[in-house]
């Protein structure tokens, strides 16, 4: 959401003292303070603090957690149920994670007996900030509920799914919202403030909220900063996009790795000086410094990078001819073949090499590598530049792709057209080659 934020003011509400907050959101970023949601001068907020963990605040309660929240590739479901009319004083302020209540906590103030709540009362509520419209909420959203006057748990909103043990939301809840209640969907991308609980409590959106097909059941690849990251590279935009202000080679991986089946992604580089391609999941990575690059030689047999400046590709520091030099703004694709243990790049949807990637084991115009679990990478290079990605969420940075090609399967949306057989690198199209 980054510096975009929702608004609405509330009248009075079904109820001062009980209330229920559930929501899906992906972290982009860590060791920083952001804010999902709050109200009333924060005195209703809930917040990742720059260490990690979870700060809840309401109704004068205060709960601070033991645990650290730092996947930055996974969704979390948060529920925070407040009812400040039970006699317990442990049971007015609850926190759950991913369907578990958190018990452990450093700090752990509850609100007083039938104190007033703050979120989803008669003041303003935001969400993507906090009251004072800083600590933007950086990373994404989903299903976000306020239910006014009911204390819910988090079963009332998620499930674990039978098959995989995984938690997962119910997309339709049997819930009452009450007269403040609001269910924002994040669907209608003309009006990402609508509500969709029937009261028509819609928030007003500021900024540029831009939508994404990622979601809580399923999971789209980004760029990772947890990991090979001690490079000056920077991320934003969800972290699909890495830029530095500095002059050096800076790396960064996909958030997701593939052993088998066939995937496909896209990049698009603000200069004519970087690297697209792939490394080894499973290899060890020295330090990263000036000049380690996909392909150097520092790496080893780990990776293979395309090169922007001449087109030649590289594997253990070896340039090897290939296709055409790419400059700025030009769209390069990357087919990997785990069948076939195969590689193939395009510029602008023109293949290189004559490469053929439906070709299989022929392997037409095809860099070969060796079996492996391997990472989608860029590499980037001159100051004030960046390295936009497209996974299959449809955008490079904030701009939606223009064309809106299809991988057969459906998911995903690509600038140009994806090879019969290749996939987004998401966890439904994994799930599928991997384990079908």
């Amino acid at each position: 959401m980054a510096s975009t934020y929702l608004t609405k003011t509330f009248s009075t509400p079904t109820s001062d003292k009980i209330g229920t907050v559930s929501f899906w959101c992906k972290k982009a970023i860590n060791d920083v303070n952001t804010n999902p949601f709050s109200a009333n001068s924060n005195a209703g907020a809930f917040n990742f603090e720059a260490g990690n963990f979870i700060d809840v605040f309401e109704a004068g309660g205060w709960l601070r957690t033991t645990q650290l929240f730092r996947d930055l590739s996974a969704w979390y479901h948060i529920v925070r149920t407040v009812d400040t009319t039970q006699a317990t004083a442990s049971e007015r302020l609850k926190l759950y994670v991913n369907g578990e209540r958190v018990t452990s906590f450093t700090n752990e103030t509850y609100p007083a007996l039938n104190a007033s709540i703050s979120f989803g009362g008669a003041s303003q509520n935001v969400i993507g900030a906090n009251s004072n419209i800083a600590n933007y909420f950086n990373g994404c959203m989903a299903h976000f509920h306020f239910i006014d006057g009911t204390a819910y748990d988090a079963s009332a909103f998620g499930q674990t799914d039978a098959t995989t043990g995984i938690w997962k939301p119910k997309t339709a809840p049997s819930v009452t919202y009450g007269t403040n209640g609001f269910f924002l969907k994040f669907e209608n991308s003309g009006s990402m403030g609508t509500d969709s609980s029937g009261n028509a409590n819609n928030f007003t959106v500021n900024g540029t909220l831009t939508q994404t097909v990622d979601t809580p059941s399923n999971v789209f690849a980004t760029l990772n900063p947890l990991n090979y990251n001690s490079q000056p590279i920077l991320y934003k935009n969800g972290n699909t996009v890495g830029y530095s202000s500095v002059t050096t080679w800076s790396t960064a991986f996909s958030t997701l790795a593939v052993s088998s089946g066939k995937y496909y992604f896209e990049a698009k580089s603000s200069t004519n000086n970087g690297f697209v391609g792939i490394c080894k999941a499973d290899e060890t990575y020295p330090a990263q410094t000036a000049g380690i690059y996909l392909g150097n030689a520092s790496l080893g047999t780990a990776s293979w990078g395309y090169y922007a400046q001449n087109g030649n590709y590289v594997h253990n520091g070896s340039f090897i001819a290939y296709g055409n030099s790419w400059t700025n703004n030009e769209i390069i694709g990357c087919a990997l073949d785990l069948d076939n243990n195969k590689l193939y790049f395009s510029i602008n949807g023109v293949w290189q090499n004559s490469g053929d990637p439906t070709s299989g084991a022929t392997g037409t115009g095809a860099i070969s590598i060796t079996a492996s679990t391997y990472f989608f990478g860029i590499t980037k290079h001159d100051a004030d530049s960046e390295m936009q990605t497209n996974f299959g969420n449809g955008y490079f940075g904030t701009t939606a792709v223009s064309s809106a090609q299809n991988p057969d399967d459906g998911i995903g949306i690509f600038e140009y057209t994806v090879p019969t057989g290749y996939k987004a690198l998401c966890t439904k199209s994994i799930n599928a080659q991997e384990y079908s």
